[in-house]
């Protein structure tokens, strides 16, 4: 039993390694680091051990992502809980709520990781490569919390149009994924960070996020205040012009 348990012990021990690697590695210098890399960066002398482990790259950023969402949505839970139905004022009928409970969780577990960490511009580099982005998508958007807040949010905006609803929604992801992305390179790197914590940060997206899902839309066809209708340019008169 002790033997089992003792290899057993040394298989995860492994994987993990190899996952906090990758994970580095990843965030450090995107997707075309080789399973070999990955491996000597994870103190394995057998270069093979990242294929035996998790399979392809693509499996092992799900393993990555499999490893951190479950721990966010847990905090998303205890933000839900203020947000949502107590059974005399009802669900909170605030945007501000809403986006908060979408936030918050985020920053607080990136705070709780120290400095340095590599969740946020892994995060963020997983989310620009097509493949990987449907693998992100996949892990954490069935996540009952996230799909929670999210129906929480678009009942605070019952007249926003669906397509500027995925518009919106779209930005809001952007700005809170690369704003985390850049502070965690900031404090990893030593650099002065625009907000002085965590806990700050989300107050400036919460802030900007909020005013991105309230602005104002401008109805399809319409021209833009300030801009110049399209078309061709008239001919400017000359001295002889007529009236």
């Amino acid at each position: 039993m002790s033997v089992t348990r003792t290899r057993a012990d040394r298989v995860e021990a492994t994987r993990s390694s190899i996952l906090a690697a990758a994970e580095r590695l990843f965030a450090e210098r995107g997707f075309g680091v080789s399973a070999r890399q990955i491996g000597e960066a994870a103190g394995q002398g057998n270069t093979a051990c990242v294929g035996y482990h998790f399979g392809t790259k693509e499996d092992l950023v799900r393993a990555i992502v499999r490893f951190h969402i479950p721990r966010i949505e847990r905090l998303r839970y205890r933000i839900l809980a203020d947000v949502c139905d107590d059974s005399e004022t009802g669900d909170s009928a605030e945007v501000r709520d809403w986006v908060s409970a979408l936030v918050v969780p985020m920053t607080e577990y990136l705070d709780a990781l120290g400095t340095p960490s590599w969740f946020a511009r892994f995060h963020a580099q997983a989310t620009s490569e097509p493949v990987l982005r449907e693998i992100v998508a996949e892990e954490s958007q069935g996540s009952l919390p996230l799909v929670a807040a999210l129906d929480g949010l678009h009942r605070c905006l019952p007249g926003l149009p669906h397509e500027v609803q995925q518009e919106r929604s779209a930005m809001a992801r952007v700005l809170m994924l690369h704003t985390c992305a850049e502070r965690e390179r900031a404090l990893a790197e030593d650099r002065p960070t625009a907000r002085r914590s965590w806990a700050q940060t989300a107050t400036g997206l919460v802030d900007v996020i909020t005013a991105l899902w309230l602005a104002p839309t401008t109805p399809a066809g319409s021209t833009p205040a300030g801009s110049t209708p399209a078309g061709p340019t008239p001919a400017r008169a000359g001295p002889d012009a007529g009236p």
